[in-house]
């Protein structure tokens, strides 16, 4: 029997909630909640066949999206509590349905986000998730704090995520390729390590689009230039067992959808934050520093060179 739009968000997106900052949830005009601390607010989008393979399984997608919004909140050091969602379904597919909610679910129990309310229509797969995280106010990460002399860092290895994409559709299971193919399809957003950064980290991003791109914003956002060694950038195992240096190199800076952050801090902070990360799930590692030239400077041992890519962008 066919079901309407109130029973598939009664069966698959209504959860209880113990938050106490959640007001009123879903089920009315509009989400009410209580916060005295300044709200974080991000929105993602996903889109079939642009975003995400057509055909890809719904718990994918799930986590996928709300991995990414999780991300954007981290790289402004903000605490994930409140989400809505929006979804546009072709069809009621009770399965990929089934699995959505699972994928999303998952991810959001462990990072205590309730879902409070959202939207859902008929038309072209796409999803939406909208985030709102706790800040504290002194605190807040952005693009524009960085200062001339300031490190630069990342999270993580880079260029996996771009590198499991390539390879999404080869057959072959062995565990280098399979650990590509899930560093894209659930990446693990670096929320403890952003709440970890308040008070360390001058500017922060997550990179999303590769780092060029995302060190670019924070560089434009910041007033400064950028200086990176090609041989600090840290390269899974797994990356490097199955393309040549340059190749890997390629993916890490230009790749994008890795969800680790960038990050600048003063060489003051730089003990802090090796402190700060040793009891958490990644590393940080500095790679560049930022300077009061124009643009952004790739050096291979310390000669400046161009990169084939600069990273993804939307309309191009």
């Amino acid at each position: 029997m066919a079901q309407d739009e109130f029973e598939v968000i009664s069966k698959y997106f209504r959860r209880s909630t113990e938050d106490p900052g959640v007001l009123l949830g879903i089920g009315d005009d509009a989400a009410v909640v209580n916060s005295t601390s300044p709200i974080a607010i991000t929105t993602d989008t996903l889109v079939s066949g642009v975003h995400f393979p057509s055909g890809i399984s719904g718990d994918v997608v799930g986590h996928r999206l709300l991995a990414a919004n999780l991300s954007d909140l981290a790289a402004m050091g903000a605490k994930p509590r409140w989400c809505t969602l929006a979804m546009t379904l072709e069809e009621i597919d009770e399965q990929w349905l089934s699995g959505f909610s699972s994928g999303f679910f998952n991810l959001a129990e462990k990072y205590d986000v309730s879902v409070i309310g959202g939207d859902l229509t008929r038309g072209p797969l796409t999803v939406t998730a909208q985030l709102f995280g706790i800040c504290e106010e002194d605190y807040v990460l952005t693009r524009s704090g960085g200062k001339v002399g300031d490190e630069i860092y990342v999270t993580g290895s880079l260029g996996d995520s771009a590198a499991g994409l390539s390879i999404i559709d080869d057959l072959d299971v062995s565990d280098e390729k399979l650990f590509l193919k899930n560093r894209f399809l659930r990446p693990v957003p670096r929320v403890e390590e952003g709440v970890a950064l308040r008070g360390m980290a001058s500017a922060a991003i997550d990179i999303s689009d590769g780092l060029l791109a995302d060190l670019g914003h924070i560089c434009n956002a910041s007033g400064c230039g950028a200086v990176i060694d090609l041989e600090k950038i840290p390269l899974s195992k797994e990356l490097c067992s199955l393309y040549p240096v340059e190749e890997a190199h390629t993916f890490a800076l230009s790749g994008g959808e890795d969800f680790e952050l960038c990050f600048t801090a003063p060489p003051s902070k730089r003990s802090a934050i090796k402190e700060a990360f040793k009891n958490l799930d990644t590393n940080a590692y500095l790679v560049g520093k930022l300077d009061g030239q124009q643009g952004l400077i790739c050096r291979r041992e310390g000669i400046p060179f161009e990169p084939i890519s600069k990273g993804y962008l939307h309309f191009t």
